[in-house]
């Protein structure tokens, strides 16, 4: 990243923090903690049974289920869907950003509209990477903002936030008017109740979700036993990604659009999506569970990266894809490999573990970090630098070369 770049995401990520700092240490906020933690273990400890009821659940819901092994198979699937379309509107998704949705759509020339006003900012400045899992772009400034809108649309635009929205709106809502399909992750599932939790605050997800097909991708890694424990996580989630205590919106969807209003008799198709397809990512999830890897307890909120020193000196170049940070550092591997964890910055971060302080679950990822690194070196996987440094404390038993 630019040094503009970083300066301008430490200065949002700064804002965040004096807006988390009134309600973090909020007594509610603490036992909610506890509880969601319970809720994440019990979740990945459970997950086979979980997931088999949940595919259950939701066909029973009458939503269609696919179960996808690999990125490949998820990229498949919602191809097989989309094909026939030119353009498909799109919220934030770290999950489709995970399996690369939009860019494998738009090089098989479906257009793909990004709804959220952040994810839209870094669609129309494609040199960029989003920074944040909830705020994608929080590394750029209001000028640099302005810019990007004044190129795509061939006028100036002021540097202000009023004046870049509504420019940004109403283009994505022109657009939104011929878009039959909307594809959008979850926040959560659960599995008791057949229902998919996402939240949002801008209110595009609705608007997604309500055109005539409805495509979610969602990791396996996101489900819960019901429907309060999903509120329970997303609530901790919303507190620990935005300083906010509800988000604005809580959208619950248990089937496509339903009526019984005329006698009872339940009919299909009315103002909602007539067919909503559910995309259970696995990608290496199940691997991280079978090995007893913590990094699937993780909620999703970021606190880990406006937190981490590395991250707030050289942002997105740590992690992988949406998931940044160490976490997303431990999660490549599973993902890709080892070879992909080496790449993603493994021997980027310095084990301080303040990701572990900061995190409202406690995840250990510098922990998870440090185990990595071993095995990284056993296959030969190592920066060039500590080969100098072991060859200098063989030959002068220190790090430090001899002239």
């Amino acid at each position: 990243m630019k040094k503009s770049e970083i300066t301008a995401m430490n200065k949002s990520f700064g804002i965040l923090e004096e807006r988390r700092a009134k309600i973090l240490d909020d007594d509610r906020t603490i036992l909610l903690k506890e509880h969601v933690k319970e809720i994440r273990k019990h979740s990945i400890k459970n997950m086979d049974q979980l997931l088999d009821k949940a595919v259950k659940k939701l066909q029973k819901n009458g939503l269609e289920v696919v179960l996808a092994e690999k990125s490949e198979d998820a990229l498949e699937t919602i191809y097989s869907i989309v094909k026939d379309e030119s353009i498909v509107a799109k919220s934030k998704s770290n999950t489709a950003g995970e399996i690369g949705l939009s860019e494998f759509l738009e090089d098989n020339n479906v257009q793909v509209v990004e709804t959220d006003l952040g994810d839209r900012i870094i669609q129309l400045h494609p040199n960029s990477k989003p920074s944040h899992p909830i705020g994608p772009a929080s590394h750029l400034r209001m000028e640099d903002i302005a810019n990007i809108i004044s190129n795509e649309f061939n006028m100036e635009i002021k540097p202000d936030p009023r004046a870049i929205l509504n420019i940004i709106k109403d283009d994505v809502i022109l657009k939104l008017s011929k878009c039959n399909i909307g594809i959008t992750g979850a926040n959560s599932v659960a599995a008791d109740d057949g229902s998919i939790l996402i939240v949002h605050n801008e209110g595009n997800i609705s608007l997604v979700s309500m055109l005539d097909t409805h495509i979610i991708i969602v990791g396996i890694d996101k489900l819960v036993e019901t429907i309060e424990d999903a509120v329970s996580v997303v609530k901790l989630e919303t507190i620990f990604a935005t300083g906010k205590t509800v988000p604005a919106y809580m959208n619950v969807i248990s089937s496509p659009s339903k009526t019984a209003d005329i006698e009872q008799i339940i009919l299909n198709n009315m103002y909602g999506a007539r067919r909503v397809v559910v995309v259970l990512l696995d990608n290496g999830r199940s691997q991280a569970i079978k090995e007893g890897n913590e990094c699937l307890l993780c909620i999703g909120c970021g606190s880990c990266i406006v937190n981490c020193p590395i991250y707030n000196a050289i942002g997105t170049d740590f992690g992988y894809k949406r998931h940044l940070g160490g976490r997303g550092v431990v999660l490549s591997s599973f993902i890709e490999g080892k070879e992909s964890c080496f790449d993603s910055g493994l021997f980027t971060c310095t084990l301080c573990g303040l990701c572990t302080v900061e995190c409202p679950v406690g995840v250990r990822t510098s922990h998870l970090i440090k185990n990595l690194r071993n095995d990284s070196i056993k296959l030969d996987l190592f920066r060039d630098e500590h080969e100098i440094i072991k060859e200098n404390i063989k030959k002068y038993g220190t790090p430090f070369k001899h002239e």
